[in-house]
């Protein structure tokens, strides 16, 4: 009998661990913003905050506040596709260049990983790097990147690299849970 119980507990916890929805409940919440047409899970106890003519949107959490993740929206030359804009390794390299590091900022950005994942019809590009400020900090910043209706949505967490071990599989979730409609 103990060994029935112990099995479908096994069972519930691994069925729990695995659904993307048990996981939102227990430890996330949604935003959703259907004037542009995007949405994602973003961690609780992440607050949204206004930031003048930047990103779309921001979240960042309440203690760690340098922990953060955020949308921008682009326009893409003559109506591209995403694949038409370049592989997940070009895009990444032209992400890093123009935005995480532009010329002059004291940034550099190095792309570790690029990899492509379908997604209800839609291409992603999951691209992940690590970044050094000019105080020297590092950073790991991983961006969700898409194109939906003739614009560039890029989904991108921010995390210190100091903290970067003990909160990568909840960001790497956060970020795979963005998607454009």
């Amino acid at each position: 009998m103990w060994k029935q119980i112990a099995l479908t507990l096994l069972l519930v916890l691994s069925l729990c661990l695995s659904n993307p929805g048990v996981a939102a409940a227990s430890g996330f919440n949604s935003f959703v913003d259907t004037t542009d047409g995007y949405e994602f899970l973003y961690p609780n106890g992440w607050l949204q905050v206004k930031v003048a003519n930047g990103p779309d949107v921001v979240f960042h959490d309440l203690i760690e506040v340098s922990e953060n993740v955020s949308v921008v929206i682009s326009a893409v030359p003559d109506d591209k596709t995403l694949t038409e804009l370049g592989t997940p390794t070009e895009v990444g390299y032209k992400l890093g260049k123009a935005a995480l590091a532009p010329p002059d900022s004291g940034r550099s950005a190095e792309l570790v990983n690029a990899v492509k994942k379908e997604s209800d019809g839609k291409t992603y590009y999951i691209l992940e790097y690590l970044v050094k400020l000019p105080n020297r900090e590092q950073r790991h910043n991983v961006a969700n990147v898409a194109v939906s209706r003739g614009k560039l949505f890029t989904f991108n967490a921010s995390i210190p690299e100091r903290r970067w071990q003990r909160v990568q599989r909840m960001m790497e979730e956060v970020v795979n849970s963005f998607s454009v409609y």
